[in-house]
């Protein structure tokens, strides 16, 4: 397969980290071969596998800035079929290292195209902003998956990461498609939040909107706490049972993009 996703939204608190993780833990428990990149300075990704940031010998800002091979900054998690690649923050200081680079945009992708033969599914957790590190994530993915609470600046930062993402499109990766806006932290009785979010499926394709919708849940949280994946931290949770339901939606959309690959091919 060797799909790239990436999970963007350059608004923080939306619970992207959290989607990213638990996307690849439900995907790796589906049998998928599964590489989680963590391209935020933040390290979340990392952490929320239980992974201590001061013990890596590699990460994400060595492979960016060419210390080290793609491969050789990958580990594995204790979890079947998943393995990460993954940062702390020192990756903050790769924003004006790339910015002196030729191809600044690029070095993710290069990186990416010499390891995603060997994994089914990648998955980049970007960091929230629309810097350098952000546009590299966008230009290394076929598609992504844009978390988004139904509150108005997320609405605002929404509108902000169209544009962007069609400049990407038109100057560095043409094929980049978005798979989906998945609305997380909601909360149904809360009448405005309904608002935004019709007003946003109004705005979408039906197929741009995913049918899952990830609950305000605190097991979510306190699985992030313990270092878990709340789809293993505490199964029977309904955080647990939405992000797995998720997952296995975004590993339909990706068959669907096989195929139509293969259709070009």
């Amino acid at each position: 397969m060797g799909i790239v996703i990436g999970v963007v939204n350059q608004k923080g608190g939306v619970g992207k980290t959290t989607t990213a993780v638990n996307i690849a833990a439900g995907l790796g428990a589906l049998g998928k071969k599964v590489l989680l990149i963590d391209f935020d300075p933040q390290g979340n990704s990392t952490t929320g596998f239980g992974i201590k940031k001061k013990t890596l010998d590699y990460t994400t800002y060595d492979v960016v800035t060419g210390n080290c091979r793609p491969a050789e900054a990958i580990i594995p998690t204790r979890y079947k079929n998943i393995s990460i690649m993954p940062a702390n923050p020192k990756l903050s200081d790769a924003e004006p290292a790339l910015t002196n680079m030729e191809q600044k945009n690029m070095q993710l992708r290069k990186a990416v195209l010499q390891i995603r033969a060997d994994y089914d599914i990648i998955i980049i957790d970007s960091l929230p902003s629309l810097g350098v590190l952000a546009v590299n994530t966008l230009v290394a993915c076929d598609t992504i998956i844009v978390p988004m609470v139904c509150e108005h600046f997320a609405r605002e930062g929404l509108a902000q990461l169209m544009y962007t993402i069609k400049n990407v499109k038109q100057k560095f990766n043409r094929d980049l498609t978005i798979m989906g806006i998945v609305f997380t932290m909601v909360d149904k009785r809360l009448l405005s939040a309904n608002e935004i979010k019709n007003d946003i499926k109004s705005a979408f394709d039906k197929k741009a909107i995913f049918k899952t919708e990830i609950p305000r849940n605190v097991r979510i949280s306190e699985a992030q706490s313990h270092g878990e994946p709340v789809i293993f931290f505490d199964k029977g949770s309904k955080g647990a049972e939405t992000y797995a339901k998720l997952s296995k939606e975004v590993l339909t959309k990706c068959r669907e993009m096989e195929k139509v690959n293969a259709k070009k091919n």
